[in-house]
Parts: C-alpha cells; sequence; structure tokens
C-alpha cells in the first residue's frame, strides 16, 4: 500500500470558520492572517479536493494522510477557541474519499486524551503534535496523557513543526521552514530520545522532515558523553518531505532503512523519491509506513 504519511488538506468547513475569526489565525478570502506574520497568500487550488484526489492517484498512491497546519497554533487556542476549529477539520478529513486518511489533533490548552480517543476509534491513523510541544521533559510529561492514549490504541504519534517566529520583513520566505521548523524538530527528537522513549517505550513515533536530521549528530553525541550512539530505535521512524537523494541517504546511514518513511508535505512541497533504488523506495513508500501504522495500516472501520 504505497503511502504518503504527511500531506495537507483544509476542509471547507474549516476554511469558512477560518474566516469568521477576527483574530489570527484568520483567513480574509484566501489571504492568511498570522499573529507577527506578514499575510500569506493560499493557493485555493492546494484545498481543491478533485484536484487533491487526482495528485494522489497520479503519484500512485493508496494512502494519503493529512494532518493539520500545527504552525497555524490552533492546538494551542483557548478550548472555546479550538474547539469548532478542530472539529470542523477532524470531520471534514474523515469525510474524505480514498485514498485519504487523517491524523487527530487534540487541543493542548486542555490536554484531555478522550477526544482522542474518539477521534482513534472514529479512524485517525494516530495522533499528531508539534514540535513546539515536545521539545524538553515537562514537554513530554505534559502530553504524556495524549501519548498514552495513542499507545492504548496501538496508534503512532507523528511530530509536525509548530508555530515558529515570523522572519523580519526583509527576511527570506524560507526562513521559518529552515530554521525554526528544524530546530524544533531536532529538540523534540533528542528530547524523545532522553524522556519520551522511558515513558513510552511501546510508542511508534515518526517526526516529520527527517527531524531536522538530527540522527546524524550521533557522533557529536557521543563527543559531549553519550553513550548510546549507536543505538537505533526501530520504533522511530523519519518522514522525507522536503528532502531528496543525499539527505535521505545520510539518515538511512544513521538510522537504517526501516525507519524512513515517504511523506511530501503537499500542497506546499512536491513529492521526492530518492535515487536509493527500487527495494529502498519500496520501503520508503509500503513497507515502512504499515509498520509505523500498525493493524491495518491506519485504515478506518
Amino acid at each position: 500500500m504505497p503511502t504518503d504519511v504527511h500531506q495537507h488538506y483544509w476542509p471547507p468547513q474549516f476554511t469558512e470558520l477560518l474566516r469568521t475569526r477576527r483574530a489570527p489565525p484568520r483567513l480574509d478570502g484566501w489571504t492568511l492572517h498570522l499573529p507577527g506574520e506578514p499575510p500569506y497568500a493560499v493557493d485555493p487550488a492546494g484545498h481543491d479536493l478533485t484536484a487533491r484526489t487526482e495528485l494522489a492517484r497520479a503519484d500512485g498512491l493508496d494512502r494519503a494522510l493529512v494532518s493539520l497546519s500545527s504552525p497555524l497554533g490552533i492546538e494551542h487556542l483557548p478550548p472555546a477557541e479550538a474547539a469548532p476549529l478542530l472539529d470542523a477539520f477532524h470531520d471534514g478529513a474523515l469525510a474524505l474519499p480514498a485514498p485519504f486518511g487523517v491524523w487527530a489533533s487534540p487541543c493542548l490548552a486542555d490536554p484531555d486524551p478522550a477526544p482522542v480517543e474518539r477521534l482513534l476509534r472514529r479512524g485517525c491513523a494516530g495522533l499528531q503534535l508539534p514540535a513546539t510541544a515536545l521539545l524538553d521533559a515537562a514537554g513530554w510529561a505534559y502530553c504524556a496523557p495524549l501519548v498514552d492514549a495513542a499507545v492504548r490504541h496501538d496508534k503512532p504519534l507523528f511530530v509536525h513543526p509548530g508555530a515558529a517566529p515570523a522572519p523580519a520583513p526583509s527576511g527570506p520566505p524560507w526562513w521559518p521552514a529552515l530554521v525554526p521548523y528544524l530546530h524544533q524538530l531536532h529538540a523534540s527528537w533528542f528530547a524523545f530520545r532522553a524522556f519520551g522513549r522511558p515513558r513510552h517505550p511501546r510508542l511508534r513515533v515518526c517526526f516529520a522532515a527527517l527531524a531536522g536530521l538530527a540522527p546524524l549528530h550521533g557522533e557529536r553525541l557521543t563527543a559531549r558523553g553519550g553513550r548510546d550512539r549507536g543505538r537505533v530505535d526501530p520504533g522511530v521512524f523519519h518522514e522525507t518531505s522536503s528532502y531528496g537523494t543525499r539527505a535521505v541517504d545520510a539518515v538511512v546511514r544513521a538510522a537504517g532503512i526501516d525507519v524512513v518513511v515517504s511523506g511530501s508535505d503537499r500542497p506546499y512541497a512536491v513529492p521526492v523519491l530518492p535515487d536509493l533504488g527500487a527495494a529502498a523506495v519500496h520501503a520508503l513508500r509500503t513497507a515502512n509506513p504499515a509498520r509505523l501504522l500498525g493493524p491495518a495500516q491506519g485504515a478506518r472501520p
């Protein structure tokens, strides 16, 4: 079952709710307003269901998992503001036709596991959390009840970049994706290794964007006092979005081929299949996502 574990899609009811808001995050037509950031022109075609379904089929996918855009910061809104947006996103995403599935996003201002369990029972592939919520021991402890819910249902956790500080007005538009997003993923990967794994020994977890290339720092870990540089955790997966052959090859060499999975970040990036041979592509697109997602590969009941 060829799978893309990282896509984004805004259901119509979700976008309409964003348009009713008077404070960021909000939409004015298709112009997105976020706290402290310049207005961003969203391409409507990226959230056109017919076009996206055709793209998924052209990509040869049997499963494309959509996630809430964590940089919007919705998970951190007060519960009364977050709940309608989260409901609209999940209701719309769970109603999507094949090949789409969805990750479940919680309200982090009130980390109640009950809504997460309901979403997992409805068919969500697993839990998604922003990396900004998991940067240290305190973050993993705060989110532990939500992660425990995923473990009880034998579902994985997907760690996605969260809201990032905006670049200076004269800064390049690529700054958030290349600097704060990767910092977040790098920190959350090491925080999981130090604090998350001891608390959640059975958890399968996938970090977006190759975890900011955190697996490549094993030599520095050893040099600075770490004693487990060579240990590979078979339950920690690394998603490939926006990276190509060189970066994927490096992470495979550091962590192993079995813990890298294919993702694209559509509609913000296009899929890249690394030039590592047919067997590696099969592992990234089919075999490894099946191991990450577990029974029925995240299929809905």
